[in-house]
């Protein structure tokens, strides 16, 4: 986390209703509330709740999913702990026993934060060619993601010529690292050697007979069907419009995705939540 960062996050907690909300969505944790409780408990009217919850979600603090027709906000634990993890960097200038107890308290977050450097889920994203809609998910859970999620991808029929010109170009001009995507089969992520995958999300548009991989019994598979970029017609403008278009729908996606409790739900329900971002009007941004 950067200065502009950090100073976005203080900025949208620098509020009285967003601190209370803050404080009331971290005391019900992972799991999170209903938007409709949450104005309850505040004591504030919907549109009102609405304006402060769109503040947080902005700096990457809360983030929402649909459970059935309520909308339910979590906090962004992983974002809260870098946070606090960006103030304890310097903290006494390298003297922490002139910082007393809170010295143990941001020690205690530092800590947490290494712990955590080692991804607890890997998600894989497949598509025909992996190089455009599975490459751009990898991407960006792999910038929002991480430490809790790592992003990889593949496909049945890799892109010879690696991921599409202007897909990297749009990741580049978005800040994303490019350095190290690139188009791959599938083969390479099946077998002993291969890193155990805890999802698996299809994003081909159209089902072309293909049979997916096995990747174990525990893995929890899913589509999110979206258009194929490299079908795009029209001018460079136009292309440019799908193509932001394509990578805005994974975003919302994938935002609500690393939201989801995923240590509270079992099998059966997490597949079910998953399933759900399949659909643009079951998240709100």
């Amino acid at each position: 986390m950067d200065s502009d960062e950090a100073a976005a996050s203080f900025t949208a907690l620098g509020q009285g209703t967003r601190l209370e909300l803050m404080r009331g969505l971290l005391a019900a944790g992972p799991s999170g509330l209903p938007a409709g409780e949450i104005a309850v408990r505040l004591g504030v009217p919907a549109s009102t709740l609405s304006f402060h919850l769109k503040a947080l979600e902005t700096a990457g603090l809360v983030a929402a999913t649909r459970q059935g027709r309520s909308l339910i906000y979590a906090p962004q634990l992983a974002r809260l702990r870098t946070l606090l993890a960006f103030l304890a960097e310097a903290c006494c200038g390298g003297e922490p026993h002139r910082c007393g107890d809170l010295a143990r308290l941001l020690n205690a977050i530092t800590r947490e934060n290494k712990d955590m450097e080692h991804p607890a889920f890997n998600v894989l994203f497949l598509c025909t060619h992996n190089s455009a809609r599975s490459i751009m998910a990898e991407a960006i859970l792999d910038r929002i993601g991480r430490p809790r999620f790592e992003g990889w991808s593949a496909g049945s029929h890799p892109h010879a010529d690696g991921p599409l010109p202007e897909v990297l170009t749009l990741l580049k001009a978005l800040g994303h690292d490019v350095s190290e995507l690139r188009s791959k089969s599938w083969n390479e992520l099946t077998g002993p050697g291969a890193p155990k995958m805890d999802f698996v999300i299809t994003l081909c548009d159209t089902v072309q007979g293909q049979v997916c991989p096995d990747f174990g019994a525990t893995t929890i598979t899913a589509a999110w069907p979206l258009p194929d970029p490299s079908k795009f017609t029209g001018g460079t403008a136009e292309r440019a419009t799908l193509l932001n278009e394509v990578y805005a729908g994974l975003r919302r996606r994938l935002e609500a995705f690393i939201s989801l409790p995923v240590a509270s739900l079992d099998r059966m329900a997490l597949k079910a939540r998953v399933d759900e971002l399949a659909d643009p009007h079951a998240m709100v941004r």
